[in-house]
């Protein structure tokens, strides 16, 4: 597997398609940075990292609405790729739907939103759009 990130968004995409409760993906730092961001800003459920065989793997329950089974991602898109890297200053920030979705960045300080690298006022790469 060349994009891991890519993979780790591609079986969320799935699983939202196929209306599951839970998905399973294989663990790594940066994936269970981006759960725990996921998590926070309120587009999953709940998460649990379970450490079985030397990967681990993260379960993550998909959050829908009750009575129009609507899940709360309606998009995940990867930005950055292994063969072309997208890298933003802290001015160039994007902006997904005009502030109503998330840019998921990577930086020196650790993996975070946009919102939350624009006020640091440092830059880095950008990883995937979600709303």
């Amino acid at each position: 597997m060349t994009d891991p990130i890519a993979d780790y968004l591609t079986r969320l995409r799935n699983a939202i398609q196929a209306k599951h409760r839970v998905v399973e993906v294989p663990a790594s730092n940066l994936k269970k940075d981006i759960t725990k961001i996921l998590f926070e800003k309120g587009y999953i459920l709940n998460y649990k990292f379970e450490e079985d065989g030397p990967q681990g793997t993260i379960k993550i329950a998909l959050k829908y609405n009750p009575q129009s089974k609507v899940n709360a991602i309606k998009s995940l898109t990867r930005v950055s790729t292994p063969g072309m890297r997208k890298y933003t200053g802290y001015r160039e920030m994007p902006r997904v739907i005009n502030g109503l979705g998330i840019a998921i960045i990577s930086t020196s300080k650790g993996v975070m939103t946009d919102k939350e690298a624009s006020e640091l006022k440092i830059g880095g790469e950008v990883l995937c759009y979600v709303y």
